[in-house]
């Protein structure tokens, strides 16, 4: 039997996340005009940038800076743009040997509507750029770990997969630095404890609700810290978060997950 009450997750931009009944298909179609080219490295030190937040929000010289700090670091980057971003691309993540992951990906809380009171749930959820159906990925939906998503208002729903999931994905991560931009993707341990049990090496996420603007200002800054200046990951986000401060509508801030990385650079990362 379907559930009653799955969650609708709203972009994350000055508003916040709610849930909701649902019993129809979404038919609208996601535009696809910022799909990137398969991506071809295969081994040595790669990272991969996962940009479900180009469909609305596309930022070219964001890709570009990001991808160029990455590789004065000896990443070869990938860029998943477009439908690439969908279910299955978090489901095989792990197994795919990448050393960074630039998540530019909405993310959210489940919350909870009974009684016509909302209670916010501790569950990150992660977007995809893929439709939402009722009847695909079946299992992974009976099992909660996979639900419907909205990005904003009058917008078609999509896929979003939760921490329970990731714990799920094949393979295991290579030792690798999650860097999540979305909403709240490290208000909960949820989602961070999923992707160092997956091998991770390190998760940085945001605190709370971010506005999409400075979200790419502080990360292309965190990257020049952890690439250019060879920061530590605790030097790079007290730099950034100095120099840019917290959000300026929000109050939220970077934070990393285990403690432990906090002394891990991406150099030496690279050089492993």
């Amino acid at each position: 039997m379907w559930k009653s009450v799955l969650p609708l997750i709203l972009l994350c931009v000055k508003r916040s996340c709610r849930i909701l009944a649902l019993v129809f298909l979404a038919i609208w179609l996601l535009p696809a005009g910022c799909q990137s080219p398969i991506p071809v490295s295969q081994a040595g030190n790669r990272a991969a940038i996962i940009d479900q937040l180009c469909l609305r929000e596309s930022n070219p010289a964001f890709i570009a800076g990001a991808t160029q700090l990455l590789e004065s670091c000896g990443f070869t980057v990938d860029i998943f743009q477009g439908a690439q971003v969908n279910v299955d691309l978090y489901r095989k993540l792990p197994s795919l040997g990448y050393r960074f992951i630039l998540l530019r990906v909405h993310s959210g809380l489940l919350v909870s509507i009974e009684n016509g009171r909302e209670t916010t749930l501790d569950t990150t959820y992660l977007f995809t750029a893929e439709n939402y159906t009722a009847t695909r990925y079946a299992a992974d939906q009976l099992t909660d770990k996979v639900s419907n998503a909205m990005m904003e208002d009058n917008s078609p729903l999509v896929f979003a997969v939760n921490s329970a999931f990731i714990q799920s994905a094949k393979g295991t991560f290579d030792q690798t630095i999650v860097l999540a931009m979305g909403c709240e993707s490290y208000e909960y341990d949820d989602l961070p404890r999923a992707f160092i049990e997956k091998g991770a090496a390190a998760y940085i996420g945001w605190s709370g609700l971010v506005s999409l603007e400075h979200v790419d200002s502080v990360t292309l800054d965190l990257l020049r810290n952890l690439c250019s200046g060879n920061m530590t990951l605790d030097e790079g986000i007290s730099q950034s978060t100095g120099s840019l401060g917290k959000d300026p509508y929000f109050g939220s801030f970077l934070r990393y997950y285990p403690a432990a990385s906090g002394n891990l650079t991406i150099a030496k990362l690279a050089r492993r």
